[in-house]
């Protein structure tokens, strides 16, 4: 992990709200599915959660399900929303759209590929990304923040992937370590980034309800 930034910036990263591919457990990489209507509900009350706080940006994945979680937060705080790619969930490749149950299925080779991708944070699936590269991305992006809004609160909405890579990096832990955490949708996650980085807040979904959880 490499900071190299000055100043401290306090990210509220926020995970999109629920699409189908999320309900069935499937590997939706960068592939541009909407919300559901469960989705667009949780977008709502995570922007209304976020409404009272002061915050100099926010900044979302261009995709779809990330960009409509992000307008309901730019309403409720009316802050400018900016796209930025380097929020982008990491590409499963040949794997899109399917469960983990099935790539096991699709082929011994691919079998093989999920299992070394599982420990090694440098392989990617096939015709995918690594969640090495997707770390490099966002804390590429992150430590511009911490320069351009230091001292200040950001929103960030973007993907699991993004997300506990970026966690991984607070907490300096070996990316692997990171599939440990789980995020639901349209939760809160808080940090700090800047020479001490430091968690505040992990997977909040108080704004949503306990029974929404899916651990639950």
């Amino acid at each position: 992990m490499s900071i190299g930034c000055k100043g401290t910036v306090r990210l509220y990263l926020v995970r999109h709200g629920e699409t189908g591919d999320n309900v069935q457990m499937r590997y939706l990489g960068i592939r541009d599915e909407p919300l559901t209507p469960n989705g667009l509900r949780q977008a709502l009350l995570v922007a209304a959660a976020l409404a009272p706080i002061r915050v100099g940006g926010i900044f979302s994945s261009p995709l779809v399900r990330a960009a409509d979680t992000a307008l309901r937060i730019k309403d409720a705080c009316a802050v400018e929303l900016r796209l930025d790619s380097r929020l982008v969930e990491g590409s499963f490749g040949e794997w899109e759209g399917l469960t983990r149950d099935e790539v096991l299925k699709r082929s011994a080779r691919d079998a093989e590929t999920l299992a070394r991708w599982e420990l090694d944070s440098s392989i990617a699936p096939p015709g995918g990304e690594s969640i090495e590269h997707v770390q490099m991305r966002v804390i590429s992006l992150v430590n511009e923040l911490a320069g351009s809004f230091s001292n200040q609160s950001v929103v960030l909405v973007s993907h699991v992937g993004p997300i506990k890579a970026l966690l991984a990096a607070v907490l300096d832990i070996p990316l692997a370590a990171s599939r440990r955490l789980f995020l639901d949708p349209a939760t809160i996650t808080v940090v700090e980034w800047g020479e001490r980085p430091l968690v505040r807040l992990l997977n909040s979904h108080a704004h949503l309800g306990w029974s929404s959880a899916r651990w639950m």
